[in-house]
């Protein structure tokens, strides 16, 4: 008498691919990790600009405007969150397969967007108004 092998059971966190848990959690996956990698760019961004220009921004480290740079940070982290908004309908589309092979781009151009944004913002915005 044979026997077909035991099937392995899902442990408790593991959900089928096309669940809309499982698609959430494979996007939490791809995209909180990379947001590390989001906040050190940026991050770096600014460090440069008060490396090369230290003696203009000098004035600017006192309690009100490292409050702006705080709020400045959890505005950048918040729009990072719209990948979500792209990231879910792509995997539930035809293309997720695809998707999940190029999504690295949409990371990559979202990262150069916000170093851009940082840059004007510094530009144009706060070191103006540094005395």
């Amino acid at each position: 008498m044979e026997t077909s092998p035991p099937t392995p059971s899902s442990g408790p966190y593991e959900t089928p691919p096309g669940s809309f848990h499982g698609v959430v959690a494979d996007a939490i996956r791809f995209w909180e990790l990379r947001r590390l990698v989001y906040n050190l760019v940026l991050f770096g961004v600014v460090v440069a600009w008060v490396t090369v220009t230290w003696p203009h921004f000098r004035p600017m480290f006192v309690p009100n405007s490292l409050l702006l740079l705080a709020i400045l940070g959890l505005i950048a982290n918040v729009c990072y969150c719209a990948a979500y908004f792209v990231e879910i309908p792509m995997q539930y589309s035809a293309l997720g397969a695809i998707w999940k092979r190029w999504r690295w781009t949409l990371w990559v151009a979202g990262t150069l967007l916000a170093i851009l944004l940082a840059n004007y913002w510094i530009v144009d915005e706060i070191y103006p108004f540094v005395r």
